[in-house]
This record gives C-alpha cells, sequence and structure tokens, in this order.
C-alpha cells in the first residue's frame, strides 16, 4: 500500500471513530480527506453521504450515495440512507426505488418496509403502501406505527372494521395512545372531543408548503370565499377582524377590504410563516384557537373562523369566547361540515369533524348570539364530489 492509500485509510477510520462518537462534522473533514486520496471509493463516499444525511444535508447527501450505490450495489448501508435522504427531500418515487433496492438485500427489515410504504401513501398509491406496511407487520408483528399506518390506509379505503383493528393492535403494542384512540374514534371507537393538538399541528406544519395548490386546485376549496364574499358585497366595516385558524391566509385580502386591522392565530407554525408573507396582518399568533380566545382582552368586529371547526371539534369554549371579545353589533362568520343523521358532533373516517345545524343553533342561543344567516352550500371537493357545509353568520 502506497503512502497516499495509506493515510486515506488513516482519515477514513477516523472518520468512523468520529461518526459513532457522535462528533459529526469531525467525521465529515476525515472522509473529505479520505475521499480527496483516494476518489471513488464507494465505501468513503456511503459515509460521507451518511455523515451529511444526519449533519441535516440530504441534498448534499444524495449525490454521493448515488456515487456509492453504483460503485457497489450490494451496499446496503447506502441504499438504506439514500431512500432516507430522498425521502426527507420529497422526492418520494426515488426514494421508493433506493428502499426496493435496500429490501432486495434485506428482505426482512420492518423499518424500510415502512418507510417505503410512506413513501408510496405520499405519491397516491394506496394499495402498494398497504402491501408494504403488512409487510413491517409480518416482518416484526410488535411494530406499533406499522400498525396504525395500515389502519390509516385501511381507514381511507373505508374498510373500517379492518382499520379499528389496526389501531387497537397499535395500543396493545404500545404506539401512540392519544393518537391511535383518536384513530380509533374516527372508525367507530370512543368518540372524542377534540383532536390530539401534536395532530392538528403537525399535519398542517407538513402541508403548508402545498396547502394553497391542493386545497385550492385539487380541492376546488371556495369556502372561505362564499363565507365572506357577502361582508364585503354588503359594504361591511368592522374596526379589526380576527382570522381564527388563519392558515396561510386565503382569507386576508377579503378581511382587508371590510376591516381596518386584521389579526390572524392558528396551530401551525409554517402555516403563519407563509401568512406573514402577506403583509396583512397586524398580527399572528402561534396558538390553540380556544386556549388563545380565553386570554384575549382586545375586541374585533368581526371574528371568522373558514373551514376550521372541522379540527377542532366541540365549540362550546370557541363559542363562549368570541361572545366575550365580540364587539357591538360585531359579526361572528364561520363554516362547518354537516354531521349526516342525529348526530350533533361526529368524528368522520376522514379525521375531520362535522357539526348539525340543530347543535350550532342551540350553541348560538345559549351563548347569546342571534342568527343573522345560515345557508348549505358545498365547501369544497371530497373524491370527486361536492362536499356540504353550513355557512353561519351570528350577531
Amino acid at each position: 500500500m502506497d503512502a497516499t492509500l495509506a493515510q486515506a485509510r488513516t482519515h477514513f477510520f477516523q472518520g468512523i471513530s468520529h461518526f459513532e462518537g457522535g462528533r459529526l462534522e469531525q467525521a465529515r473533514a476525515a472522509f473529505e480527506a479520505s475521499l480527496a486520496l483516494a476518489p471513488g471509493r464507494p465505501s468513503v463516499l456511503g459515509n460521507l453521504g451518511v455523515t451529511l444525511f444526519h449533519l441535516k444535508q440530504a441534498a448534499q447527501a444524495v449525490p454521493l450515495l448515488q456515487q456509492a450505490t453504483a460503485g457497489d450495489p450490494d451496499y446496503l448501508d447506502a441504499w438504506t440512507c439514500l431512500g432516507f435522504s430522498l425521502e426527507t427531500l420529497g422526492r418520494w418515487p426515488e426514494a421508493v426505488k433506493a428502499f426496493e433496492r435496500a429490501l432486495a438485500l434485506a428482505p426482512g427489515q420492518a423499518p424500510l418496509w415502512f418507510r417505503k410504504g410512506q413513501c408510496l401513501m405520499r405519491i397516491g398509491q394506496m394499495l402498494p403502501a398497504l402491501q408494504a406496511f403488512e409487510q413491517a407487520v409480518t416482518a416484526d408483528a410488535g411494530f406499533a406505527d406499522a400498525w396504525s399506518a395500515r389502519g390509516g390506509v385501511l381507514r381511507d379505503l373505508q374498510r373500517l372494521p379492518e382499520a379499528a383493528a389496526c389501531f387497537e393492535r397499535a395500543l396493545a403494542c404500545g404506539g401512540d395512545p392519544e393518537l391511535n384512540r383518536y384513530y380509533l374514534a374516527s372508525v367507530g371507537g370512543t368518540p372524542q372531543a377534540a383532536p390530539p393538538r401534536r395532530y392538528v399541528e403537525t399535519l398542517f406544519d407538513d402541508y403548508a408548503a402545498d396547502f394553497q395548490d391542493h386545497v385550492l386546485g385539487d380541492l376546488r376549496y371556495q369556502g372561505y370565499e362564499r363565507l365572506l364574499r357577502p361582508l364585503v358585497e354588503e359594504n361591511r366595516s368592522y374596526g379589526r377582524a380576527l382570522d381564527l385558524g388563519c392558515g396561510t391566509g386565503l382569507c386576508a385580502p377579503l378581511l382587508q377590504q371590510v376591516a381596518g386591522v386584521v389579526d390572524g392565530v392558528d396551530l401551525s407554525a409554517a402555516m403563519l410563516a407563509q401568512a406573514r408573507r402577506l403583509g396583512i396582518y397586524r398580527r399572528l399568533e402561534h396558538a390553540d384557537v380556544a386556549a388563545w380566545l380565553e386570554a384575549e382582552t382586545e375586541s374585533a368586529g368581526l371574528v371568522v373562523a373558514a373551514d376550521v371547526f372541522i379540527y377542532v371539534g366541540a365549540l362550546e369554549r370557541v363559542f363562549r369566547a368570541v361572545r366575550g371579545i365580540l364587539a357591538p353589533q360585531g359579526t361572528f362568520a364561520f363554516t362547518v361540515e354537516l354531521a349526516a343523521g342525529e348526530d350533533d358532533l361526529r368524528l368522520l373516517p376522514s379525521l375531520r369533524y362535522a357539526h348539525s345545524e340543530r347543535y350550532i343553533r342551540r350553541l348560538a342561543q345559549d351563548c347569546g348570539f342571534q342568527v343573522e344567516r345560515l345557508f348549505r352550500a358545498p365547501v369544497r371537493v371530497d373524491q370527486g364530489r361536492p362536499l356540504e357545509g353550513l355557512y353561519c353568520y351570528l350577531a
């Protein structure tokens, strides 16, 4: 072995030592030094790529891992980390292929089946995702997250009894009790009056970047426009408008036309970051809607909740808190998804809540509101069909 290769080898083993000790920047420097002396070595490329992934530099890791797997097609760790990196970057189809190559080398790896299933779900391939989750629980019958994910796919496929059995199995295997009980409630388990905060916050943090394109394009969401347009056309004027669950700020341009000041509150920090770019809101608060309203002291002439209460559940706290801050002659305008049958409040398999007209009218009366206007109309498209909602204006 010549001196150059010997030095490359020394740097490589130093990198391994640093990586195993959690000293990632030192590991990176050592692997880069090794690679400079011995270009193209799959082992060095792979370890540098894995290190960069752990340093949260997935984009830089991908080309190195691709070179490593090209040089050594049986390099399991590199294929695995390539899948993780591509998944992190949202390159779902490529991630699926990387996980498939890793699984061809190690078919009993339950976590890889699980991650493959998650990527397949992201690109709408529900049946292949279901098969991947089934492989995961076959390889590891105690894999709670895989049971929960399998239940989620079955729920989306409307195979509700099978979904319920999966959520029960996830709970038995030590899965997150708060989330899995909520999922179980959506397919016929014990009713829950509110969703877990973590579920809603994570859902919309993950959703923020693509939210407007998805809801306005794919779902043809029109609820916010249908709710607020009448107030604009009637030349309503309010000192302050409060946008509950403001999201990325879809309501803001319309609220700006009827209010001197617009403030917003939302549970998702990522959504608020998008809303802040509009430059319309005076204040944007990262908080639970009900808890924030209960602590708020400044009055508002208009309080709006467009397609928000489907992720709140029971509305007693919100109604009482809005009543406490609504200015004289003020308006409380909101939409809800209509509950079918006799239920006042129902958690649907979609993990959204539906409310009955009877429930809304009773709450309005109990909290001292007058029903100014109330009508039924579609709010968006759901699985190709218009989804009927209730448009409510309380005074």
